[in-house]
């Protein structure tokens, strides 16, 4: 079986947002024909050759510096994976140059490319302005995330070598080092056991500033201490020298929630974070792309010193385990395109590479320069929806010694960036394509970045991405055994992945998968923070009741729900019907929206009641029709779900009352459209200050929503106290 690129396509074969499209042939501008010389068989070579350097030295004595240029863009567009000895780059032209004729003419075939290390920068930006400016156009025409390319070993990935091997030694101490590398095999095996009989131990610490953190380890005879461990900067974090130069510069000083998630990071724990924000986003993508780029800089580093090894002694005895089964170790899991934007320029930011190969073509399919939306917008719907706002993209990334390569093969990739339809895709495959998921097998860190958002995606593409990560794989896809860890082989690797999740709150769906898949031996910690509500953040004084269902199971919940809706609240409404002009009723799930939206069609008690909808998936005109007849008054009731809202975040205007068939996850949602939509009535005339009102339905499965409406400190007697009504103004 073979895979061909991030687009999971097969030859010809790939996907994009708007349908499926082929290409044939490669497109790759380094294997065509540059230098205008055309030979056929049966000149004779080395005459030619002797021929064409006797004119190369005269011309060289007589040409301008621009034909010198010239020859070195065309040794610029040689291979950029193989790089040239020192003794080979002393040679004369003329020796380089009669190499490549006897290789163009060779019947043998084209000898192994090279490259440069030094290329001016005119020359660099001279050849991706007009080379690669035609390649650029098709490939963005059709399918941008395609790619053929050959297939390599996790091993060969790593020709050529980094100044800095040579620096770092080998130090038990290094997180690095006790959790993949070299791990201790009595402490492992005690884990592996308690993870595998499913013993764990849990502690509550708490971080300043911060939140409260919740410690999970394998059970164990000797207690884990997880006192808090502040580290004050980057200088005391195990990393390679250039990612720790690049790194002080941005970022001379961490502030408190670095100083706190940088040792759970860089000792490799899982963590769930759930007060992502915008405000920090930045520091939260900054230490996340830190410990990804510096765990695939050593990854790689230590294959090349055991190449080297290999290459000099001649031991058949010697066992040098330092790999996986294939190279891609990250996996980033992304909502939309721009965020991809957002991952790669930070990564750049911090590996500072000399160059950046297909950036243009990057450029081209991912960046969206204009603003789409106006000040009005919030700042988390302007960082999620601003730019390239595509949910379906998959791109791979290859680091070598100074390059960065975008839309690499998947099992050319150091590190996979997806969304979870992308990555779903590919794992599906399409046509004759078989799926396939063995470049997910040897996954050594996950990163999944705003996971509220693609919780209001398709949940079911993450399960299903998280069941096919470290499986062991079908075919080799040039795998040397010999090399690959013990732990590895014995399809452990799912207790050595790092899981980190950041997310603006947590969910049932959220927390459930993280306790589920983390399996990491080294502990996961769940960060939250304590919460003073958002009923306390409205700016203005409205009514606030919150009735409480008794449900004795979660299965239970949604019927029990309709049933309080339509003999409780509905009844109410029918009651006063001069009364009901203005009511949102706001409903989280498409399943509940589509049940009441038929009993208010079809039921008799509601025929007094003119009602209006909008859903994720109404039309815009259906949308517009809505809203108009909400504000003139002639539906006095507008049913509104939360994914509506989430995608759209509508200015409704004319809102009197608002009633909560369900609590919001995100509780911004219900600042907006009780102290958003309500304060906009009074400003408007529409209201008297103190007459709107609020009505929310919870149960005690929503206690992680209510927590973050009504608070932390009262969340627990909403739950657990005797009786089911409680008002707040």
């Amino acid at each position: 079986m073979a895979f061909y690129g991030p687009r999971g396509g097969s030859r010809g074969r790939g996907f994009s947002s708007t349908g499926f499209r082929g290409r044939g042939g490669a497109r790759d501008s380094r294997v065509r024909g540059r230098s205008g010389f055309r030979g056929g068989p049966g000149k004779p070579i080395f005459d030619c050759a002797r021929i064409a350097q006797q004119k190369e030295v005269e011309e060289n004595n007589a040409q301008s510096g621009e034909e010198s240029s010239l020859e070195e863009e065309q040794d610029l567009e040689l291979d950029d994976e193989s790089i040239i000895d020192e003794d080979e780059e002393s040679l004369p032209a003329v020796r380089s140059y009669a190499a490549l004729m006897q290789s163009l003419f060779s019947e043998s075939g084209p000898q192994s490319k090279k490259r440069k290390l030094d290329h001016p920068s005119d020359v660099i930006t001279e050849r991706r302005n007009s080379a690669n400016d035609q390649e650029v156009n098709d490939l963005a025409a059709e399918d941008a995330d395609d790619v053929e390319e050959a297939e390599e070993g996790p091993e060969t990935a790593t020709d050529g070598l980094l100044e800095e091997v040579a620096e770092d030694s080998e130090d038990a101490s290094d997180p690095f080092e006790a959790h993949f590398a070299d791990p201790d095999n009595n402490i492992l095996g005690q884990k592996l056991k308690s993870i595998q009989q499913d013993q764990w131990s849990t502690q509550k610490v708490l971080f300043q500033k911060v939140g409260k953190a919740f410690f999970s380890f394998p059970r164990q005879d000797i207690i884990q201490d997880v006192s808090p461990n502040e580290i004050p900067d980057s200088s005391q974090l195990r990393l390679k020298q250039k990612l720790a130069t690049a790194v002080s510069k941005c970022r001379p000083c961490f502030d408190m929630l670095e100083r706190h998630l940088a040792p759970l990071l860089f000792n490799y724990q899982d963590v769930l974070h759930c007060e992502r924000k915008t405000s920090n986003s930045e520091s939260l993508r900054r230490l996340t792309c830190l410990h990804a780029v510096n765990h695939i800089f050593k990854t790689r580093d230590r294959v090349i010193k055991n190449n080297s090894r290999l290459a000099k002694e001649d031991n058949d005895d010697l066992s040098l385990q330092d790999q996986g089964f294939t190279r891609p170790k990250v996996l980033m899991i992304l909502p939309t395109r721009d965020s991809c934007v957002r991952m790669v320029s930070m990564i750049t930011t911090l590996c500072e590479p000399e160059q950046q190969e297909n950036r243009k073509r990057f450029d081209d399919s991912y960046v969206e320069k204009e603003e789409k939306f106006s000040v009005d917008k919030p700042d988390d719907f302007r960082e999620l929806f601003g730019g390239n706002d595509d949910d379906m993209f998959r791109l791979g990334l290859k680091f070598t010694r100074k390059t960065i390569k975008y839309f690499s093969q998947f099992y050319n990739s150091d590190i996979i960036l997806a969304s979870p339809l992308g990555l779903r895709m590919a794992l599906d495959g399409k046509d004759e394509q078989k799926g396939d998921s063995d470049f997910l097998s040897s996954i050594e860190i996950v990163v999944v970045d705003q996971v509220d958002a693609l919780l209001m995606q398709n949940w079911e593409h993450m399960e299903y991405i998280f069941e096919h990560l470290n499986l062991q794989p079908k075919e080799a896809h040039g795998c040397d055994f010999s090399r690959v860890r013990p732990w590895y082989l014995d399809n452990n690797a799912k207790y050595f992945r790092q899981t980190i999740a950041l997310t603006a709150f947590n969910t049932p769906e959220i927390n459930t998968m993280f306790y589920n898949q983390s399996k990491n031996w080294a502990g996961k910690v769940k960060i939250n923070a304590f919460y003073p509500g958002t009923i306390q953040e409205l700016g203005l004084k409205v009514k606030q009741t919150f009735s409480r269902l008794d449900v004795a199971s979660f299965a239970e919940d949604p019927d029990a729900r309709f049933t309080y809706f339509t003999t409780a609240i509905v009844p109410a409404l029918t009651r006063r019907s001069k009364d009901s002009a203005g009511t949102l009723v706001f409903i989280p799930s498409y399943l509940d929206f589509v049940r009441v939206r038929n009993y208010f069609s079809t039921s008799t008690s509601t025929t007094s009641l003119s009602f209006g909808s909008i859903s994720e998936y109404s039309s815009v005109p259906d949308v517009a029709r809505a809203r108009s007849h909400f504000l003139s008054g002639r539906h006095s009731v507008l049913l509104y779900t939360e994914r509506a809202h989430h995608f759209r975040r509508y200015q409704l205007r004319g809102v009197r009352k608002v009633i909560m068939y369900g609590l919001p996850d995100n509780p911004i949602f219900y600042k907006e459209m009780v102290g958003g939509y309500l304060g906009k009535s009074i400003q408007e005339g529409k209201l008297e200050p103190g007459e709107g009102s609020v009505r929310a339905v919870f149960s005690k499965w929503d206690v992680l929503k209510l927590e973050r409406i009504a608070g932390t400190e009262r969340v627990g007697k909403m739950v657990r106290e005797k009786g089911d009504t409680f008002d707040f103004v």
